[in-house]
């Protein structure tokens, strides 16, 4: 119901717009546009405030448009106080995502947090050369998979990847790793034999690593030189926080890796093949130490904004999210409101 309300909110002022750029004349629009222009900040702001900070849906009766001062569009001021200020609603962090750009793909695929797997046992859709158990951790919610030795691990409900998606999981590390060897690995490759192995095989890779607060990425080109970068990475180490969220969005050829809020790598060309990719995980230590992932969230990314809003005059997302009974607005919903407020200025 939240969300209707909401998108009903979005499309009177995509509505308003259309009404207000339609006249029968030259003079006609430009009085109409000084008309508009004098309340359209007003209507814009309290709508945005309404929206962020939950009275919209309070509200029982709905006031119906004043034809005589319908908005044109969000204006300059209006947009960036949504865009740039951060608003922040009591207890939610908006800043903290004024620069995380990553959103969350809305059809979710394939989710997991282990919580139909007994504490000790391995999931039956995992394949592995290895070896995992499923784990509790003192002081953390739920249930996690712990990787307890080096191998690859094949998730098999995950199929074939599409070409847009979104990849999110919670990771920790148990022990000490050192900083030698691999770290956690991600394995994209297009051949299946390949998934099982990620030691000297071609592939498209990205690697983190606790102990050594770093990260690298791989990518064998079946046409041209290879790719390789490492990268510094403080969000996850054994020196600071053991736990992260690790999030990754597939956009076709592009790859965006972020560790909580911060984004790690951006690699244009991280898929260079029209095969279809398949993903395994591995692991990859020097110590004794436990691996430990769970919440896995595995989506087909959101559709484009823009050409929603502008060929079908509407757009419907479930993005947004709300604290729980209530009609306070979550801060990673940030990004949802920050491309369609854009879109309508």
């Amino acid at each position: 119901m939240k969300k209707c309300f909401l998108l009903a909110s979005i499309c009177f002022l995509t509505s308003a717009a259309a009404i207000a750029q339609s006249g029968s004349g030259q003079r006609i629009k430009e009085n109409a546009k000084w008309k508009t222009e004098n309340k359209v900040n007003e209507k814009v702001d309290r709508a945005i405030d309404d929206v962020l900070d939950g009275k919209l849906f309070k509200k029982k009766n709905k006031a119906k448009p004043d034809s005589a001062s319908v908005p044109v569009a969000p204006n300059q001021a209006a947009s960036e106080e949504l865009l740039n200020s951060g608003r922040q609603q009591e207890g939610s962090p908006l800043k903290a995502y004024s620069k995380f750009d990553f959103i969350p793909g809305e059809k979710v695929l394939y989710y997991d947090d282990f919580e139909r797997v007994a504490v000790g046992d391995f999931p039956a859709e995992y394949n592995t050369d290895a070896s995992g158990e499923v784990m509790t951790v003192a002081g953390k919610p739920g249930k996690w998979l712990g990787l307890n030795a080096n191998g690859s691990f094949l998730p098999e409900p995950l199929g074939a990847l599409p070409e847009n998606f979104t990849l999110e999981m919670n990771v920790g590390i148990l022990g000490d790793p050192s900083n030698n060897m691999s770290g956690l690995g991600f394995n994209f490759n297009t051949e299946k034999e390949n998934l099982l192995k990620y030691r000297f095989v071609s592939g498209s890779f990205v690697m983190l690593h606790p102990g050594g607060s770093s990260a690298y990425m791989s990518v064998s080109q079946t046409e041209g030189d290879d790719l390789t970068n490492d990268f510094k990475m403080p969000q996850w180490s054994v020196e600071g926080e053991r736990f992260a969220r690790i999030s990754m969005w597939r956009q076709k050829g592009r790859l965006r890796v972020y560790v909580n809020e911060s984004k790690l790598m951006d690699i244009p060309r991280f898929f260079n093949s029209t095969k279809p990719y398949q993903l395994s995980f591995f692991r990859d230590f020097f110590n004794d130490c436990n691996l430990l992932i769970t919440d896995i969230r595995f989506a087909a990314a959101l559709p484009d904004t823009r050409s929603k809003l502008l060929t079908e005059g509407r757009f419907s997302t479930t993005g947004i999210l709300f604290d729980f009974q209530k009609s306070r607005i979550r801060p990673e919903s940030y990004q949802v409101l920050k491309n369609i407020a854009a879109t309508l200025q």
